[in-house]
């Protein structure tokens, strides 16, 4: 069942980045690493100041794949390398500038990068793509649709993939972003990650707001069944008075105490560590 999306950009974001305090159980590493020759595209590293236990994490920003800069989402590249990973946060070309596809092989060429490259800054080769909004849009495409990973033969190291407030079933296209992004490519339905589902994928954590105005949370819903129905391990978490930007800036410290997103995204990727998957279930969490 297709579900709308909205303006998914999240303003002022740069501001809540800056104010917000910096988690104190990690720090940045490594800031503007070229991972292609162009110039956009860099990455930042993350990583906790214990021991890494958890596999590297690729986490792709949100913004209506018209706006975002890695530098902006600190606090989250931090939060997850709190929780003993070593995490990737890499910019990936925005429209006017690139269409689709363009932003998910720049999405495939980051997890190569951090494939290749992930031990040697202290990180595991195993990884997970993680995202927000659009971002998990990204990440969702990055793993199930084969002209990525599976065709760069990178599919093997995949060890999850984590998705907050992502689009993943809104077909036909009715709202301006969905039109100006993917309206023009000739199989509009090859867009679309609920079409891309298919047997052998790792782990999935899904999560959304209940309140959530932009992105449906049905998006999320519709995934986790369709994942299940071949066997996928899925964990499924809704948030009671959530909205779009909310589990996003959840991650942040000292929110993160109020709210249990970074404890339930933690508790997935340890299943991934110890080789067991999470429950397969759908809660609500206050």
């Amino acid at each position: 069942m297709k579900q709308s999306i909205h303006v998914m950009a999240i303003s002022p974001l740069h501001i809540f980045n800056r104010l917000v305090p910096k988690h104190p159980a990690s720090h940045q590493v490594a800031k503007g690493i070229s991972f292609e020759p162009a110039s956009r595209l860099k990455l930042d590293l993350y990583a906790p100041k214990g021991p890494v236990t958890l596999p590297s994490i690729l986490f792709l920003y949100g913004g209506s794949w018209n706006d975002g800069e890695r530098g902006n989402y600190r606090f989250a590249g931090r939060a997850l390398a709190s929780l003993g990973a070593l995490v990737a946060v890499a910019d990936y070309r925005l429209q006017p500038e690139a269409e689709y596809p363009v932003f998910l092989e720049d999405c495939t060429a980051a997890y190569g990068w951090l494939a290749e490259n992930a031990e040697a800054h202290g990180g595991s080769k195993r990884l997970v793509l993680a995202g927000h909004s659009a971002g998990a849009y990204n990440a969702a495409m990055v793993a199930m649709d084969r002209r990525y990973l599976q065709h760069h033969g990178l599919r093997e190291q995949l060890a999850g993939v984590v998705g907050l407030c992502g689009p993943y079933d809104f077909f036909p296209f009715d709202g301006e972003i969905s039109m100006r992004t993917f309206g023009a490519v000739p199989d509009p339905e090859s867009t679309q990650p609920i079409n891309h589902v298919s047997a052998g994928l790792p782990p999935f954590w899904l999560g959304a707001g209940l309140d959530d105005p932009l992105v449906s949370p049905q998006n999320s819903r519709t995934l986790a069944s369709a994942l299940r129905a071949l066997d996928i391990d899925v964990t499924h978490r809704e948030y009671e008075g959530m909205a779009h930007a909310e589990p996003l800036l959840a991650l942040s410290w000292p929110l993160n105490r109020w709210r249990p997103v970074l404890a339930d995204i933690g508790k997935f990727l340890k299943s991934l560590d110890s080789g067991h998957s999470a429950p397969k279930n759908t809660q609500k969490a206050a």
